[in-house]
């Protein structure tokens, strides 16, 4: 007989990595201004950008 238990997925890492992470381009790419704001959603880009 299968176990019906819930499988507990440990999301509440993702988001304390995802804000260093975001934090740590705002500071490498120097970032000022509105762009901050964009780079809520977009900062792999700005990092990218910056490391090429």
């Amino acid at each position: 007989m299968e176990s019906n238990r819930p499988i507990n997925v440990h999301a509440d890492v993702a988001g304390p990595i995802w804000f260093i992470g975001w934090l740590f381009t705002i500071g490498f790419a120097e970032i000022t201004g509105w762009k901050i704001l964009l780079a809520l959603i977009v900062w792999p880009l700005y990092l990218g950008q910056a490391a090429g």
